[in-house]
């Protein structure tokens, strides 16, 4: 019962920067915890930012400094606003959504957004 639809995906140089844009829609999303996922070729999916519905906001050590998650409620909108990109974070990015506990497992998933990056 809730969709999301990322964008915001691409090709950029090594230090460059992108925003990431995931649009829900289905439920109240102020009430969701939102969060932001990867997936690189041959690797298993990781969490890499979450934010909850008061804002508290999670980050794996990887992009930690780097990456910088937030949300609009009045858009029903998280982003991730990705700095100082690596080749290493070349990944589809999978937005999610969470109804529980925020740290926790997600219910819902996009169907992901490719980032590319050059060296």
């Amino acid at each position: 019962q809730v969709q999301l639809v990322e964008s915001g995906g691409g090709l950029v140089q090594a230090g460059g920067s992108l925003r990431l844009s995931c649009a829900a829609s289905g439920r109240a999303f102020s009430s969701l915890a939102m969060g932001w996922f990867r997936q690189a070729p041959g690797k298993e999916r990781e969490s890499v930012a979450r934010i909850s519905a008061s804002s508290s906001k999670f980050y794996t050590n990887s992009v930690k400094d780097r990456f910088t998650i937030s949300r609009d409620n009045a858009k029903n909108t998280v982003y991730l606003q990705m700095n100082s990109l690596k080749p290493e974070d070349t990944a589809v990015y999978i937005c999610a959504a969470g109804a529980g506990t925020w740290l926790g497992a997600m219910d819902y998933w996009g169907k992901g957004t490719l980032v590319t990056v050059s060296s």
